[in-house]
Formats: structure tokens, C-alpha cells, sequence
């Protein structure tokens, strides 16, 4: 199976979330957040985590993990600024089927403080 590295910007609460699930995924979004957002490189997800939550939590993190390929083709890649600014949308009612193709792990891979 061929796989696609993703990363994702979080801050402690959801950081102990994908804990609690022993880093097999990531939690129900709220009902005021309609899209989960991973992104495509990590240069972006330490940037979210340098800009917005460290500020805002006083730490960040950045997870990585691998994707079923084939299963997020059916996504297209926004660009919302820069060049490496790409993150999917994932509607959060697909977030149980989107766990279902991680391969492997969630890592962490960064802390921010």
C-alpha cells in the first residue's frame, strides 16, 4: 500500500485526546467544527503550532502520522497562503473512516513552548 505523510498542529487538549485513542486517531470534531484539517508538510503544521498555539496554549505540538494514498485522493489540497500552506479538508463526519486509513501510529514530533 502506498502511503502519504501527513502532520497536524495541536495544542495539549488534543494532544491527550489522541492519547486516550493510544495514537490510533483523532477524536469527534465539536459541533462548531464542521472540518478537520490536517496538513500536508511539516513546515506548515510548526508554523501553526509557533504562531497560534503557543501563543494561545503556551505550548504546541506537531504530529505525524501515514495515510492510506489511495484513500485520500479523493481530496483535493487547498493552499490557503503560501506556497507550502496545504492542508485538506476532511468533513468530520468522514473523521471515522479517515481514522480507519491511518497506517501505523500517530507520532509526535515537535513540541513548542
Amino acid at each position: 500500500m502506498k502511503t502519504k505523510t501527513l502532520f497536524r498542529p495541536v495544542n495539549l487538549a488534543e494532544l491527550d485526546l489522541v492519547k486516550a485513542l493510544d495514537w490510533k486517531g483523532f477524536p469527534p470534531r465539536l459541533p462548531e467544527q464542521p472540518i478537520f484539517y490536517p496538513v500536508m508538510n511539516q513546515e506548515y503544521a510548526e508554523e501553526i503550532s509557533q504562531k497560534w498555539n503557543v501563543p494561545a496554549y503556551g505550548k504546541g505540538f506537531v504530529l505525524q502520522w501515514e495515510m492510506n494514498a489511495a484513500y485520500l485522493d479523493q481530496f483535493k489540497i487547498e493552499n490557503v497562503g503560501g506556497a507550502h500552506h496545504n492542508e485538506l479538508w476532511i468533513p468530520a463526519e468522514e473523521l471515522d473512516t479517515f481514522n480507519a486509513n491511518i497506517v501505523g501510529l500517530i507520532e509526535l514530533v515537535n513540541t513548542f513552548e
